[in-house]
């Protein structure tokens, strides 16, 4: 019985075996990206369509009072509560998200706005409400990250961090 033993081989000369290497380190460094910076990025994004939402609803409240009974008619909630409450969730939460200081209940708000958005009052608009869920979902689900009130306050508390 003969063993052969394998010869170590020179560098590939597969055509393009370069470009591969080159997309690997590619894929390599954009790996250590941090997580928070895109979380950051998720807050600061789905807070602000919620908030300039907000603004414009206190330009003018009786406008926004014809609009939640007129357009939105939301089941249950009389219009001009259901204009409070939401127009409230709108100028709160996203401070709060932005802040990450209790963000995941922020975004549990808004999350909830969201549904209600999508399945009464605009259920064409899917995508782009599918779009807040995903960010609103993915803070409530992973917290606001490192660069949040949320975190120094768990690291001071707990030691986490």
């Amino acid at each position: 019985m003969t063993v052969t033993l394998a010869k170590p081989s020179a560098p590939s000369t597969t055509p393009g075996a370069g470009f591969v290497l080159r997309l690997d380190a590619i894929r390599t460094l954009l790996s250590h990206i941090p997580e928070s910076l895109f979380t950051l990025l998720f807050r600061v994004s789905v807070a602000a369509v919620f908030f300039k939402s907000g603004l414009v609803k206190i330009q003018s409240w009786e406008t926004t009072v014809g609009l939640f009974r007129d357009e939105y008619n939301l089941p249950i909630l009389p219009p001009a509560l259901a204009a409070y409450l939401g127009t409230t969730l709108e100028l709160t939460a996203p401070v709060l998200i932005v802040l990450g200081l209790f963000a995941r209940l922020g975004a549990l708000g808004l999350l909830a706005m969201t549904f209600v958005i999508q399945f009464l009052v605009y259920p064409e608009n899917w995508a782009e409400h599918l779009m807040w869920a995903s960010l609103l979902g993915w803070i409530v689900a992973r917290g606001p990250g490192t660069v949040s009130v949320d975190h120094l306050i768990a690291r001071r508390l707990f030691g986490r961090g």
